[in-house]
């Protein structure tokens, strides 16, 4: 076959197994969906009606240079036209920046149990990770500055707010990570969670570095995961450069058109942050109750300890998808003696709550 040595040599995976695979692993569906870090509030109905209108006119292609939505980013931001570039969510984008950046062998750092799909996509351009561990579960700083310092990395990976554990730092942190990369090196800040996290976290938006690139998503606050539309901001100069590789017609019309409508509907944004937040308290309360301990969380999701080790809490997430509740959970130690669960509606915390409660049982047995 005429595949490239780096692809034989690739496994077969995916980042994810998806709750439709282990529903249909498990032989039933879920009745609680809370471990993708979706929004189940859903999207804004200005969203749905664009949305709507614009697929009575999918035949025709969406507008490749993604004009009205790059503007109402740059408008939302305070910044320029040409330091936006959108994609097929942030999963996407990745791709595309090792696609333009990585040659087989080049050293890619980030933290070792951080965002697996951009490690997928390192690994797929035949990059080589190169891992610092989590401290206090959070990403740390100090560590990832120490070591691309040491290997001068291509790319630096880091998340604010983070995924898996929740954690944020200040933006001042934030800009101590900027200050440091080397030359040759780009920051990968991932700003996935940026519209849950404290103002506080975030630097300002036209805080624009040649060496750094900032990626956001329309796939949590905003409702809009299954429509796959995000975008990266930085330097023109920077940026650029996705445009040369980029599929010209991936994000379709009907994306476009509901991106460009929920940024102008900031208000049903706020209220959807909001009710995160209270379900968020709701989760950290079912985690207490049961001894168990809640971190704090600037996203979507709540990282609860179970105190013990991996293998436990494995048995704590089988035990939840077995009562047809979906959650997942870190897969590196320290962290995986964590489950990882989604905010949810009121009915659906009650299931997850009833079945923790069940699920913490057995596992002590």
């Amino acid at each position: 076959m005429p595949f490239n040595a780096r692809t034989l040599a690739l496994p077969a995976t995916i980042p994810f197994v998806g709750p439709e695979a282990l529903e249909r692993r498990l032989g039933r569906p879920f009745l609680a969906r809370l471990g993708a870090n979706e929004s189940v509030f859903g999207p804004s109905p200005q969203v749905v009606e664009a949305m709507s209108r614009a697929a009575r006119d999918s035949w025709a292609y969406g507008d490749p240079e993604h004009h009205a939505l790059r503007s109402a980013i740059a408008d939302r931001l305070g910044i320029r036209f040409e330091e936006v570039v959108v994609g097929e969510g942030i999963d996407g984008l990745f791709g595309l920046l090792t696609q333009i950046v990585l040659e087989p062998g080049d050293a890619v750092v980030t933290s070792h149990g951080a965002y697996p799909t951009f490690n997928y996509h390192v690994t797929g351009h035949g990059g080589v990770l190169d891992f610092v561990p989590y401290r206090d579960d959070h990403e740390d700083i100090d560590a990832l500055i120490e070591r691309m310092q040491a290997v001068r990395p291509k790319l630096v990976y880091f998340a604010n707010p983070d995924n898996p554990t929740g954690s944020w730092h200040e933006a001042d942190a934030v800009r101590r990570l900027m200050d440091a990369v080397p030359e040759g090196t780009l920051l990968v800040l991932d700003e996935a969670y940026s519209d849950l996290a404290p103002a506080s976290a975030l630097p300002a938006a036209d805080e624009l570095r040649p060496n750094v690139l900032r990626f956001r998503t329309f796939s949590k606050a905003y409702g809009m995961a299954g429509v796959r539309v995000a975008y990266v901001f930085g330097a023109a100069e920077t940026v650029s450069h996705f445009h040369k590789v980029r599929n010209h017609f991936g994000v379709s019309r009907m994306a476009q058109a509901g991106a460009v409508a929920a940024l102008e509907d900031q208000t049903y944004l706020s209220d959807v942050v909001a009710r995160i937040v209270r379900a968020r308290d709701r989760l950290g309360q079912i985690a207490s109750s049961v001894g168990l301990r809640p971190l704090p969380s600037a996203t979507n999701f709540v990282a609860i300890d179970c105190g013990r080790d991996g293998p436990y809490a494995r048995r704590v997430l089988e035990g939840v998808l077995d009562r047809q509740v979906f959650i997942r959970m870190p897969g590196v130690a320290p962290l995986d003696r964590m489950i990882r669960v989604t905010v949810g509606r009121d009915d659906e915390l009650d299931r997850f709550a009833a079945a923790l409660t069940a699920s913490l049982a057995d596992a002590s047995d």
